[in-house]
């Protein structure tokens, strides 16, 4: 039996069977057929443990949610602390918490960034974020990249890849326009119209396998936008947060963007939050008619409470040489690793903490995924591009935890070049 308090079950299978059952059919059996038979029960730091007592060292953070690990014992002790406080709060009214965290955001944020409005989810954000650009340019026009990743709420949706809006019937051409990244020439093409209001940008592309932007390619991108007065909207849910390093990578291009969206990491990976920053053009509506975006669960009390001490710890001089003592071990290990399978370990996309790893097989992601998941280490190969699997150390590791992910790496990046070959 295993008690978890509110409720119980019998066994692992019996929640695999009623998560098809109840939940998501679709999902359950994809990672049963993918070999990752995991339902996480016990978690701490950057471990994981599958409800069957299997120990994984957690190296995909969900996307970055867990930067700071697992149940941060800072970021539970200030919200146990808020409780005492806080609840959800009220959406409709000011609020100390809202208020506290918003200036600690603008005060984060490239110098452009003057208003935040926050929601409840990444894609809510993205939503806030596209709907402002609209408002202050009365413009409809989107521009996003091909393979691009924005969430699966409304306008979210339409943004990313056709194999999430088509579904929903959410494939808008003449609303959403994608080119390719990378390419200043399409983007220009795109631009050209004067119909654009806004070019929504991840700063490195993580579903699609973090390909790293040509150098000069973000800031053309930018200059672009300013010569067609369109806004440019900074997509930083994966890359913010001193994954590159930084506490948003989008500095790191000197770029100033007119939205800047975050979200994942900033909850703590303890209570939802998430946040559109605005400059003061794409703030205008929050002047014009503050009830234009509501949302009962956004910018909640204790979620603010969560990502203010978030903010904090991430903002520590010690943890941004850390993540930089980690990212030069990790070039180093990987490197090494790379250097005995060239054919097959083909490309290392690292900038910090944000790294991909490329596979010279259609899907050789999923089969280093498998031998990882055998060797104790959880990282998940990329959605919309199969090739590359996501690494993502957690800002905190140590040093011994490091050489531990890379000595299980090894061995299963040779394991998966054997199974691959097979296959």
């Amino acid at each position: 039996m295993y008690d978890y308090g509110t409720f119980s079950f019998e066994s692992k299978a019996q929640v695999l069977e009623q998560s098809k059952k109840y939940w998501n059919p679709d999902k359950t059996q994809f990672w049963t057929d993918a070999g990752v038979d995991l339902v996480i029960d016990r978690r701490e730091d950057y471990f994981l443990w599958d409800m069957g007592g299997r120990r994984l060292i957690d190296m995909h953070l969900n996307g970055g949610t867990y930067n700071l690990g697992h149940r941060n014992a800072e970021i539970m002790a200030a919200l146990i602390e808020g409780m005492q406080h806080f609840d959800i709060g009220n959406h409709h009214f000011p609020s100390v918490a809202r208020t506290a965290l918003a200036q600690r955001l603008v005060d984060s944020a490239p110098a452009s960034i003057t208003k935040v409005a926050f929601g409840s989810g990444g894609g809510e954000a993205i939503d806030i974020a596209l709907k402002s650009a609209r408002h202050a340019t009365k413009r409809r026009k989107i521009v996003s990249v091909i393979k691009a990743y924005h969430g699966h709420t409304g306008l979210a949706v339409a943004t990313g890849d056709d194999r999430f809006a088509k579904l929903f019937l959410s494939d808008r051409p003449d609303e959403f326009v994608q080119v390719p990244f990378g390419d200043v020439d399409a983007m220009e093409r795109a631009l050209s119209g004067g119909d654009v209001a806004a070019v929504i940008m991840e700063t490195i592309p993580a579903t699609y396998g973090f390909p790293l932007p040509p150098t000069g390619y973000l800031e053309a991108v930018k200059e672009l936008t300013e010569r067609h007065d369109a806004l440019y909207i900074a997509d930083e849910v994966q890359t913010g947060l001193m994954r590159t390093g930084e506490m948003w990578g989008i500095t790191k291009h000197g770029i100033e963007p007119d939205i800047m969206v975050a979200g994942k990491g900033l909850s703590g990976g303890m209570y939802p939050i998430t946040a559109a920053m605005l400059s003061d053009r794409a703030a205008q509506w929050l002047d014009e008619d503050g009830f234009g975006h509501i949302s009962t669960f956004g910018g909640a009390e204790l979620g603010c409470v969560a990502a203010i001490k978030t903010l904090e710890i991430t903002s520590r001089p010690e943890v941004r040489a850390n993540v930089h003592a980690i990212t030069d071990v990790f070039a180093t290990g990987l490197a090494r690793i790379q250097a005995d399978h060239p054919d097959w370990f083909v490309g290392i996309r690292q900038n910090g903490v944000v790294i991909g790893l490329e596979f010279d097989h259609p899907e050789g992601a999923k089969f280093v995924m498998r031998e990882l998941y055998e060797n104790g280490v959880w990282a998940i190969f990329s959605t919309l591009d199969p090739r590359v699997l996501q690494f993502k150390p957690g800002l905190l590791l140590t040093r011994e935890l490091c050489d531990d992910v890379l000595a299980r790496l090894a061995v299963a990046v040779s394991t998966a070049a054997t199974a691959a070959s097979v296959g």
